[in-house]
């Protein structure tokens, strides 16, 4: 297949968790043959911070004005599937060209579904949406399933609407040697979210208080003057994604924290989640419904509420987080890899496409 993706980034990990995905995806479909072109308006934000130049398995096509686009619209017009995801700076525009002239499959692809669905529920604007909504597409993917999927079908009129999870590349992410630098008891790897903040406070902070003797690590960016730093917490202001593993495999335990419009939906489950456990570092995480469709919590994962649930979960022993830890990696590795979800992607493009073709 030739696949278009007109996305928010693949060049710059900063502060997103799209680029991690596409990367993954976009290398995973390279390698079962099929083409991909990504089209990402060039940012200054993103550029400032672009750790990727070149797209492996892939090509990156950086835009500055959409007339740029309109100069190369026949060849990125004339593929199998064109995809349009959420937060892409010129969405709209995407979508109106994409049903004017696109001569394949049209697909949304919601890597943000509870955000998008909480915005329009509160009156938002949510830029990225067509006016229309998304009758309009062939296949509206959600990185979001359960509910979720219900809600795109009857408030934003999707007609075909399908989850395509999050995933992890084990050729980015795997055990790795720890490092001094990243070591400590318990790690947490995340962009701060005003959302986020109790929960880490509470899972985090408060275990911290706790158990001054220990070490607590956190990576990420965004983090206010004012966060309620302790003695014992050791802040890494960005980990770069070649630098995930060093930062996972250093840690004797690490948590997961889910967005609040994430947690609150449920069947979301994130790529850090994945990825972590791609590194083989056992996890807690906070708890949300459709978590057991992924990991068996007590064999795969450990959950947390409280901070008391946290510090029961460092004083496991080794041995068994060590079980644990090798159980959540072997069921990634079987089913929530990014080559396991470029085969999910690719059945539902033949399948739709199939559909289709029957109907006319």
């Amino acid at each position: 297949m030739k696949i278009v993706v007109f996305g928010l980034t693949v060049s710059s990990s900063w502060g997103n968790g799209h680029a991690t995905l596409w990367r993954g995806l976009i290398r995973a479909l390279a390698a079962d043959g099929h083409q991909v072109t990504f089209v990402e308006k060039d940012v200054p934000w993103y550029r400032d911070t672009r750790d990727l130049h070149q797209l492996p398995g892939g090509r990156l096509l950086l835009y500055r004005d959409w007339a740029e686009v309109l100069a190369r619209k026949r060849d990125l017009l004339d593929a199998d599937a064109v995809i349009v995801t959420s937060y892409c700076v010129d969405a709209v525009a995407a979508t109106r060209l994409i049903e004017a002239e696109a001569r394949g499959l049209s697909v949304f692809y919601d890597l943000d579904t509870p955000v998008t669905l909480a915005r329009l529920a509160a009156g938002e604007p949510v830029d990225y949406l067509p006016p229309n909504g998304l009758g309009g597409f062939d296949l509206v993917l959600s990185y979001t399933g359960g509910p979720a999927l219900d809600a795109l079908r009857d408030r934003l009129g999707a007609r075909r609407a399908a989850p395509l999870y999050g995933h992890v590349d084990p050729a980015t992410h795997h055990p790795a040697p720890p490092h001094a630098v990243f070591g400590g008891d318990l790690s947490y790897l995340g962009t701060y979210a005003d959302d986020r903040q109790a929960a880490l406070t509470r899972l985090f902070i408060e275990p911290a208080d706790r158990a001054p003797a220990q070490r607590f690590v956190l990576g990420g960016s965004g983090y206010p003057a004012d966060f309620p730093w302790r003695d014992n917490i050791y802040f890494m202001r960005h980990v770069a994604p070649a630098d995930h593993p060093a930062f996972f495999g250093s840690s004797r335990l690490t948590l997961n924290i889910t967005r609040a419009d994430m947690a609150a939906m449920g069947w979301c489950p994130s790529g850090r989640l994945f990825e972590a456990a791609a590194c083989g570092v056992p996890i807690v995480s906070d708890d949300w419904a459709g978590l057991d469709r992924f990991f068996v919590p007590g064999e795969e994962i450990l959950l947390a509420d409280r901070a008391d649930d946290v510090l029961a979960a460092l004083a496991v022993s080794d041995a068994e987080l060590r079980r644990i830890a090798d159980a959540a990696r072997a069921r990634v590795l079987a089913q929530h890899s990014s080559a396991a979800r470029a085969r999910e992607l690719v059945a539902m493009l033949e399948d739709v496409g199939q559909a289709a073709m029957v109907a006319t």
